[in-house]
């Protein structure tokens, strides 16, 4: 996050008016902003830039709120997301919630309300909004979209990095090569499994070039996993 900012925000309604009042009024508590005007807009966005949070709005034609934010966490990204929606009953704030966002605000809302929520869900989240994880000797640096491997920075394409930073964030987590394919190359990629074996073996070779033990392991017929042990 940076430290001129209280954090950057991407704003997700399929309204106009909506966007630009949000952005105003966010930009005057120094909150960074960019807007999407739908769900496939903000998860193109998500794919190549950093946000420390997204408000998304759930009633949006094509790719609602609750589908974006499903097809955000299959592919492995944690950004924290607070739901917007006209609805307030508990059944729809219990979907919201299942799809996997991490607070819910019903309209019309008090802008207040929401900068705390916002304040919230950042301070929740400082460690993964910091960027820096750790497995084993591997140092993976989100906001720099940095590799280091026992001190040595790994030099890799976009797409390895994006990789490694998925794996590492569900480190010990097996991840389905389907959900691969769409945090790497996109929700329409037609990435072949033998495609998809050929690059994670350049990805390793690189990782490993000085002789360190194996983090990216497969697992047959299902996908990829990131641990510093594997049963062999």
């Amino acid at each position: 996050m940076d430290s001129m900012t209280a954090g950057r925000v991407l704003v997700v309604d399929d309204e106009p008016e909506v966007r630009l009042s949000l952005r105003r009024a966010l930009e005057l508590e120094s909150y960074d902003v960019a807007c999407a005007e739908g769900g496939e807009a903000a998860l193109e966005m998500l794919h190549s830039e950093h946000f420390d949070v997204v408000i998304l709005d759930v009633n949006m034609p094509k790719l609602d709120g609750l589908a974006t934010c499903r097809r955000l966490r299959n592919r492995g990204d944690n950004v924290p997301v607070l739901m917007l929606t006209a609805k307030n009953r508990m059944i729809d704030q219990v979907v919201g919630l299942d799809s996997g966002a991490d607070d819910y605000l019903a309209k019309p809302f008090d802008l207040d309300v929401l900068y705390a929520r916002l304040r919230s869900l950042l301070r929740r989240a400082n460690g993964k909004v910091a960027g820096i994880h750790h497995l084993g000797d591997l140092t993976v640096d989100v906001r720099s979209r940095r590799v280091d491997r026992n001190g040595q920075t790994l030099h890799l394409t976009p797409r390895e990095y994006d990789l490694v930073e998925l794996l590492v964030m569900k480190a010990d987590e097996v991840v389905h090569r389907d959900r691969i394919c769409e945090g790497v190359w996109g929700p329409a990629s037609d990435v072949s499994a033998n495609s998809l074996d050929v690059f994670v073996g350049t990805l390793r070779r690189k990782m490993e070039a000085n002789g360190q033990p194996r983090l990216i392991h497969t697992v047959r017929g299902v996908g990829y996993v990131a641990r510093t042990d594997f049963p062999h």
